[in-house]
C-alpha cells in the first residue's frame, strides 16, 4: 500500500471510529440531549447503534485487511459502505434543513472514501 493510502485511510478510519464509537457508547437520551444530535430523533436506539457498528466496522475494514495482509480486497466494500452510510446521513441532514455545515462533513467524508 502506498503512503498516501495509509495517510487517507488513517484519517478516515479515525474519523469513522469515532464518529461510530460515539454512537455504539452513547444512549439515544443522550445523544438528544446534543443540539448537533438532533438527527438522532429520526432512529431508533437499535437503528443508531446499527448505524454506529456499520461505521466502525467500515473503518476497520479500511485499515486492518491491507495492514495484516489478509482479504485486501476487503477494503473496496468497506469504503464503499461507508460511502453509502455517508449518503445517507447527507440526506437526513438535508431532509432535516439543519444547518449548512452538517451536511458537508459527511459529502466531505464521501469525497475522501472515493479515494480508498
Amino acid at each position: 500500500m502506498s503512503v498516501g493510502y495509509w495517510i487517507v485511510a488513517g484519517i478516515a478510519a479515525a474519523m469513522y471510529f469515532g464518529i461510530g464509537g460515539m454512537k455504539l457508547v452513547s444512549t439515544r437520551a443522550k445523544l438528544l440531549a446534543n443540539p448537533q444530535a438532533a438527527w438522532a430523533n429520526d432512529f431508533s436506539a437499535p437503528q443508531i447503534k446499527l448505524i454506529g457498528l456499520a461505521e466502525v466496522a467500515g473503518a476497520a475494514g479500511l485499515i486492518l485487511p491491507p495492514a495484516f495482509g489478509v482479504a485486501k480486497w476487503l477494503r473496496i466494500p468497506a469504503a464503499i459502505g461507508l460511502i453509502l452510510l455517508m449518503i445517507g446521513a447527507f440526506i437526513t441532514h438535508r431532509r432535516r434543513k439543519e444547518s449548512s455545515i452538517f451536511p458537508l462533513i459527511p459529502a466531505l467524508l464521501v469525497f475522501v472514501s472515493l479515494f480508498l
